[in-house]
Order: structure tokens, then sequence, then C-alpha cells
């Protein structure tokens, strides 16, 4: 049995390795210096999870729609006004002039109308609540001429009948509880994407989502995606999250992500 230990003055990190042959690579000094790393940069990120914490608004305690697949959703149900400068990076990242788009979640249409300000050859948009659908239908009117089309549907149903695009720009939520207990508990709500987002991608091509990350990328975050692109490129994004936010962010900025088929 091996142990490390790290004090600070606020906590103490220990990590017992019961099995001598789990980290096991040809020399006992390798061993120590990956276990002497792991505990650095645990010890780190317990700092930086301290600083992070101090900087987070309380957030509201009103109930979400349970349910969004059927339901009548309002803007705010949708998605709040914080996300705006997201919506800005994000577009950025995939409006690739000329470009074939796919965005899976139209939402309050904004970052539709963003994608198309930048000059997008066509676009693609994946949406399964009927009230979104008809959201969608309204804004259509007014990009007559464009190649813009709408599949309905859950992007797990659909996005085998489609081929590949220049970008693809992910943001959607948890429909239902359970989806919300499965996949908030994740790394980030996009990971289950990563390889279809990677199989429906040209080469070159980019994709950026909503990365739940404040300051930087986990290592574990960072490893599912380099498991199926080749290339990141991040940037911090400031937020001004409002104190009764009712998403399930309260940190005052999120990392946006482009990763590169």
């Amino acid at each position: 049995m091996s142990r490390k230990l790290r004090r600070t003055a606020a906590f103490d990190l220990e990590l017992v390795l019961k099995d001598e042959g789990f980290i096991a690579p040809p020399r006992p000094g390798q061993r120590n210096w990956l276990l002497n790393r792991f505990m650095r940069e645990a010890a780190a990120d317990l700092d930086a999870a301290d600083r992070l914490a101090r900087r987070f608004v309380p957030g509201a305690d009103d109930a979400q729609v349970l349910d969004k697949r059927e339901a009548e959703l309002s803007d705010r149900e949708i998605m709040e006004d914080w996300q705006l400068p997201l919506m800005r990076a994000m577009a950025e990242v995939a409006g690739i002039e000329g470009g074939s788009v796919l965005e899976v979640g139209f939402g309050r249409g904004i970052a539709s109308e963003l994608l198309q300000a930048r000059g997008i050859g066509s676009h693609t948009i994946i949406e399964c609540n009927p009230s979104v659908v008809r959201r969608f239908e309204r804004w259509r009117e007014g990009y007559p001429g464009r190649d813009i089309r709408m599949v309905e549907g859950l992007w797990q149903d659909v996005m085998d009948d489609l081929g590949r695009f220049d970008a693809i720009f992910f943001h959607t939520y948890a429909l239902d509880e359970t989806e919300a207990v499965e996949r908030l508990s994740g790394i980030t709500f996009a990971d289950n994407f990563f390889p279809v987002a990677a199989e429906h991608l040209r080469e070159g091509g980019s994709f950026t989502y909503l990365t739940n990350e404040i300051d930087s990328l986990s290592r574990v975050h960072q490893r599912m995606l380099f498991e199926h692109f080749s290339e990141l490129r991040t940037r911090v994004v400031p937020l001004s999250v409002p104190q009764d936010v009712r998403d399930a962010w309260w940190a005052d900025s999120m990392v946006v992500i482009e990763a590169v088929r």
C-alpha cells in the first residue's frame, strides 16, 4: 500500500493506493513522478475551486419545467439573457462564411440570427419541441431565399440521415428530469455528442458547445475531446449572471471552445 499526503492551511489531501500494480511504469521513480504530479494538480484544483466559488451567485429556488419536449416554453425557460455573450462567441466559431452549419437546438433563434449574419452558405437546424419549431417557422420568414432547413426530432433520432458539415453549433438542454440527472452530473452536457459531431464534420471542421467550464478545460474534458478531434482552441468569455439565475450555472465566466476535426 502506498500513500501520498499534501497538507495546506485549508485542507489535507491524502491518496491511498491499495493496488501496487496500479500506475506501474517500468521504474519506481517514474511512478513517484506521476503520483507527485497528480497530487500537485489535485491540490491546485482545490485552491482554484475555492477562488472560483467566491465568484458564484446563489441562483433561484423556483422549479424548472420538468418536461421540455412538448411544453410551451417562455423565452427565459428556453435561454436566459446572460448567455448572449456565449452565443456570440460560439457563432464566431461556427459562422464560417459560405460554409455549411448544423445547429442543434433552435431555442429563441438568437444563435441562428448570429450565424446568418456571418454569411454562412447553408443552415440546418435540429429541434424537437413543437412550440420552438413554430418559433422557427416565424423566424424563417425573415430570411427568404436563404438555404435554411428544419429537421424536427431529437438529434439522437435524425443525425444518421444528415451528411457532413463545415461547423456544428450544439446548444441543447435537458428535456426532462431523468436526462438532467443523467447528463448534468458529467463533465459537460454535450459529451455524448462528441463522437457524433466528429463523424458529421468535414476534415478541418469546427465544433462548439456549452462547455460548463469556468476558467479552463479540465484534463478529463480535454482527453474526451482528443479522442475525436485533432485540435482545441479556447477562450474565456466574461458573463453577467443574475443573482436569481435559473439555469444550472452560477459563475461569471465560461470557456468557449472550438474543437477541430
